[in-house]
Parts: C-alpha cells; sequence; structure tokens
C-alpha cells in the first residue's frame, strides 16, 4: 500500500492514506493471537514449573500484562521479541498499583486472578477503561474472601482490591472516596462462608472475559478450598468460541473444565486441579487480524493465503471465514492456513446475520456489507457498545461518511451499501479495530484517510506495512 503521513491540525496525531488498491494477492504470516497470547503469560504464572512461550504477540496489550504480572513478582525473561520464558509459581509480591491501559482482558483476567490472591491491589487504565463496566465480575468475585471497592464510579474501574482482611487497604483509598465507597463495597469480611465455596454465578450477557477470569482461578479456589469448583451462567453467554478457547487452553496446562450441558451454562473445575507446565507453548496466530486480510482478499480479483491460523484453530474468530463462504466467496482451509479467492468485482449478495459468537470480527463484516448488492443486517453486537469506544455509534457514523445509509440499533446495525463511495478522513476513536476495518476502504476503489493510525499498535503494530505487502494497483 503507498500512503502518506501528514499531521492534522497542526497537533500530534498523524493520518495515513491510503491510495486506491486493485486487489489483494499473495502470502503473510500472522502475528501471534492477542487472546491467547495474554491467557498463556498469565496461566505460565500460575502454574508449577517453568514455560517457554513462542510466538507470543508484541503489541501494547500483551505488554501490558508482561508488565503487571512482573509487579506482582513474576520473573519474564524475553528471549526473543516474541519469545518469553516465565517463572511459574504464582504471584511473589502482596501489594502492586497495576496500569492496564485499554485493554480489558487484562484487567477482567487480572481481577480475577487478584481476588484469588493474598493482598492489596489497585487496578487502573486509561480514560476510556474507566467508562467500560466491570460490575458483573465484581459481583461474582464476592464469593470469595475479598473485599473489592470502586475508587470513583460505582460499577467501573479503577478498583482496590484486598484479600484475607488485610488493612492495608485504607491506606491506599483516598479518605474523600470513603463514604462514596460504602454503598459499592463488595464482601465485607464474609469469614466462614469461603469454606464452603461451591458454585459461583456470573452473567453472561455483557461480556465473555468473566467468565474466562472465573475459569481461570477455579483451579487455585479448588485447592485452597479442597471441593469441586462449579461456575454457573445467567442468562445467555455471548462470544462462546472465546470460553473455548480458554478451556482448551487450561487443557494445555493440565486443568480440565467440564462443561455439564450444550448451553454453556455450567462449568465445573474438579477438586484438588491444579496448573502444571507443558514447557513449551506455541501461541497461535491472531485469527482476529486474520479478519483483514480475509476480506481484503475477498474485496479483491485474486488469491490469499493467511498462514497461522486454519483447521486446527483454538479461536473462534477463523469463523469469519465461514460468514465469507456463506456469502459465496470461495474459502480453501488447511491444518495451519486459509486462503480465500476474490470475489472478481463482482458484488456480494446482502446478508442478515447473528454475529454474537464472533463480535471483534463482525465490525470486519460491517465493512464486507460495502460490497454487497443491497441492505445488510448485523444482528446481536451489543457488545460493541463497551469494547475501546463505542463501536456500533463509531461504526454507524463513519460508514455515514463514506456513503453508506445506517441504521443504529441498541443491538444492531442494518448497513446499506452507497451508489457513490465517498473519500473521506476516518475518527478512529483510539481503536484499533476501527482502524483496521475501514484501511480495507481502499479496496472499493478511493483513497481513504486513517486518523491516528498508530491505535493498531494496542495488538497489530505491523498492520499496515503488511496490508502493504499484499496490496496491488492498477
Amino acid at each position: 500500500m503507498i500512503y502518506s503521513s501528514t499531521y492534522l491540525n497542526n497537533t500530534d496525531t498523524t493520518t495515513r492514506t491510503l491510495l486506491s488498491a486493485h486487489s489483494a494477492v499473495g502470502q503473510i504470516t500472522l502475528p501471534g493471537s492477542k487472546s491467547l497470547s495474554i491467557r498463556a503469560l498469565l496461566l505460565a504464572s500460575l502454574s508449577e514449573g517453568n514455560t517457554t512461550l513462542t510466538h507470543v504477540l508484541d503489541s501494547d496489550d500483551t505488554q501490558i500484562m508482561i508488565a503487571a504480572l512482573r509487579q506482582l513478582g513474576v520473573k519474564i525473561t524475553a528471549i526473543e521479541v516474541d519469545s518469553y520464558y516465565v517463572i511459574g509459581g504464582g504471584f511473589k509480591h502482596s501489594t502492586a498499583d497495576i496500569f492496564v491501559g485499554n485493554s480489558g482482558l487484562s484487567i477482567r483476567t487480572l481481577t480475577a486472578a487478584l481476588a484469588a490472591s493474598e493482598g492489596t491491589f489497585r487496578l487502573h487504565g486509561v480514560a476510556r477503561m474507566h467508562e467500560r463496566p466491570i460490575a458483573d465480575l465484581v459481583n461474582s468475585l464476592a464469593a470469595l474472601d475479598t473485599r473489592i471497592r470502586y475508587e470513583k464510579t460505582l460499577g467501573y474501574p479503577p478498583l482496590l482490591i484486598e484479600t484475607h482482611q488485610s488493612n492495608q487497604l485504607n491506606k491506599v483509598v483516598n479518605k474523600a472516596n470513603n463514604e462514596a465507597n460504602k454503598s459499592s463495597e463488595v464482601n465485607l469480611n464474609r469469614t466462614n462462608y469461603t469454606k464452603h465455596i461451591k458454585t459461583i454465578n456470573v452473567k453472561g450477557s455483557a461480556s465473555s472475559q468473566y467468565l474466562t477470569g472465573l475459569l481461570q482461578i477455579a483451579p487455585l479456589l479448588s485447592v485452597k478450598h479442597q471441593q469441586d469448583i462449579t461456575i454457573v451462567v445467567d442468562g445467555e453467554l455471548i462470544s462462546k468460541p472465546y470460553v473455548d478457547m480458554t478451556v482448551q487452553l487450561m487443557s494445555q496446562f493440565n486443568v480440565n473444565v467440564v462443561r455439564d450441558d450444550t448451553q454453556y451454562q455450567q462449568f465445573t473445575v474438579l477438586k484438588n486441579s491444579r496448573y502444571h507446565s507443558p514447557n513449551i507453548v506455541q501461541v497461535e496466530g491472531d485469527a482476529s487480524s486474520a479478519s483483514y486480510f480475509l476480506a481484503a482478499g475477498a474485496l479483491g480479483c485474486d488469491s490469499l493465503t493467511v498462514h497461522g491460523v486454519g483447521l486446527n484453530s483454538l479461536q473462534g474468530d477463523i469463523h469469519f471465514a465461514t460468514f465469507l463462504s456463506t456469502i459465496g466467496i470461495k474459502i480453501d482451509w488447511d491444518i495451519h492456513s486459509i486462503t480465500v479467492h476474490g470475489r472478481a468485482n463482482k458484488l456480494l449478495p446482502a446478508f442478515s446475520q447473528d454475529f454474537n459468537h464472533i463480535p471483534d470480527a463482525a465490525m470486519t463484516a460491517a465493512i464486507v456489507a460495502l460490497f454487497t448488492d443491497g441492505p445488510c443486517v448485523l444482528n446481536n453486537i451489543g457488545s460493541w457498545r463497551v469494547k475501546e469506544t463505542d463501536r456500533l455509534a463509531a461504526m454507524a457514523t463513519e460508514l455515514r461518511k463514506i456513503g453508506a445509509i445506517v441504521e443504529e440499533g441498541l443491538e444492531y446495525l442494518v448497513i446499506t451499501p452507497p451508489i457513490k463511495f465517498i473519500t473521506a478522513s476516518i475518527h478512529t476513536y483510539d481503536d484499533h479495530r476501527m482502524a483496521m476495518c475501514f484501511s480495507l476502504l481502499c479496496f472499493a476503489g478511493i483513497p481513504i484517510t486513517i486518523e491516528d493510525p498508530n491505535c493498531v499498535n494496542k495488538t497489530f503494530p505491523t498492520f499496515f506495512k503488511v496490508l502493504e505487502s499484499i496490496s496491488t494497483h492498477k
């Protein structure tokens, strides 16, 4: 891709203008999965034994998790840019003030892990993180011998976590917040209850990451309380493939999770389940990132092969390729790769689909909708509203800029393709996925400008370089 960089309004925010591209062709190898990298780093830290992690994603979010674990006393040594040696055995420090940026997975899994530990901890992030709800997870953790306070706003980070009736928490809570926090304090000294903890309930409608956090600490609780630990999901669980990924990764670390039904309502970890290092874990390619290149291949006139994910992938977002096949795109599957064949400048058929299972990749589907022959409906994407930005509102706003007609509902979008594409400057809301999705508009035969392109550093720092490598121009 040919691009230029300029400054907007004399600020430090750069833009990147992508010129019209004819097709995407060739082969790429994906960087490591963000979801698996962060999960694997935590499980390696909690395991008995030491673990070498390879093909770990090098991005802002993974570096945030590595820094957090080091603050907690975990020894993590970089072997190469994408490989680390992790000394297991759990957290060694009982106090930490941890910055999580805007990494939702990091704060949710760390909140659960710290609630199952001993000590006093503070978790905080960027301004947007303090607008992302976490009450459902905190309420679930009330079953533990833990006290959690909201430092500012009820139901949202920053969080102050105190375990085992430590008196240290009051030292880090601003006196002015004490009275306000009385109403938001969770689980005050349930001394005897934790001896009989068997079941933890969690709501499944807002984020599957809450369940992931609880599943990952269930082995610790099974040892501590010497009994089976069951987690019950209240309501319908969203993003089920991400939970499957968590369960499969836990099995690599010697912990089996029993799902008691086909509705993803109940999960059990047996008494005395313990994490044991598998010695080496290779992180597979990022399936969410794969969606941009699979879409690029589909929107062009040639064939593109994406290496790093395939038939054996643990990640649910590989089903974006399945979605493409349902609208007439030819897909070839291999064990560790996927090949997509372009539409040859033909309009794709309009679609109406439920994207509850792949909400991140659904953003890429919203761009694909622009290349169809009629209105498209993306259903069950309400979780977009509590991501890095309100993605439903952001997507609707930016799609209208390029000529699409968009109906924004509480949990859906209806997108009518433009009669004619309009060149525009796309605001990205400090959201990596907005930047990567809208970059695909270069295949609409127009130049497109991406504001704040460096926001892709959150998960894919080399995105534009890789996109350039497979793009062709007439």
